[in-house]
């Protein structure tokens, strides 16, 4: 039986509802389950249930998006408690810039003569956490671009003409979040940052380290492995799942971490709270 401590639901940018993704994890032999959407926890009632009818055990989790020095950097929490007063506030808050980030960068697709309202890009994001990839759909469905990498390759990726910045959130202020809930933070698919950042984040006083991800290869699994075994870290990991577009559909059920691993974390959680 696998555990995977990192996927999304349509509650952000995920493709699956919540009752797929778990039906889907029963059918991979997926044991325990993280849901990690981006900036959102309105998965994670429906998640919890249908996992406790189905024999899944699903853990509460949200991916926060922070900077250091420009640079993106996302950090994971987990068992978290998803009802926190302050952790709903500060995703409220959160989920109300990604609108505001949405309409800016709809605003600079039309200066480019591209007709697209956030009308459009609603009908993908619909409840859920309005993101990039929401945007993309609605480009597509408009025919502005073939698909889906097309429009961050040539209009709203990093260095795109229609790319707007996040708003700063430092990766202090997020542990902070995630501890206050509860919860245990871990650094995000670290293979997308340089070894300085990481280093700064472990100063910062993060729980762990995601080692498991389908972006990284054999010796960077190695690598980050061995960086948790040095600061006494703990050890995370799952197959980010989003499903569509994204071509993942085959992670769910490839990518997991050991009992062991998820033993530790258990701990550190029970100390924490005695």
């Amino acid at each position: 039986m696998r555990i995977d401590l990192h996927t999304h639901t349509n509650k952000s940018d995920g493709i699956l509802s919540p009752e797929e993704l778990i039906n889907l994890a029963k059918e991979r032999n997926i044991s325990t389950i993280a849901i990690t959407d981006h900036d959102s926890v309105n998965a994670l009632d429906e998640a919890i249930e249908i996992g406790n009818n189905l024999g899944i055990r699903v853990i509460a989790g949200v991916e926060l998006s922070t900077d250091i020095d420009e640079k993106d950097v996302h950090i994971l929490g987990l068992f978290l408690d998803h009802n926190n007063e302050d952790l709903l506030k500060y995703l409220s808050f959160f989920r109300e810039e990604r609108l505001y980030r949405a309409k800016r960068i709809v605003k600079k697709l039309n200066l480019l003569g591209h007709n697209i309202s956030l009308d459009d890009v609603m009908k993908f994001a619909q409840s859920s956490a309005i993101g990039r990839p929401h945007i993309a759909h609605a480009m597509m469905d408009l025919g502005i671009v073939s698909n889906f990498y097309e429009a961050f390759e040539k209009y709203i990726g990093d260095n795109g003409p229609a790319y707007e910045r996040k708003i700063h959130v430092s990766p202090k202020s997020a542990l902070k979040i995630i501890s206050d809930a509860g919860g245990l933070s871990f650094v995000a698919h670290p293979g997308y940052i340089n070894e300085s950042i990481l280093t700064a984040l472990i100063k910062a006083g993060i729980d762990g380290i995601e080692v498991i991800h389908p972006a990284h290869n054999d010796y960077q699994v190695r690598f980050y492995r061995g960086i948790v075994h040095q600061y006494c870290l703990l050890e995370c990991g799952g197959s980010d799942f989003h499903g569509g577009n994204k071509n993942d559909s085959e992670n769910l059920g490839k990518y997991f971490i050991s009992q062991s691993s998820l033993d530790a974390m258990q701990k550190m959680i029970q100390r924490n709270s005695a």
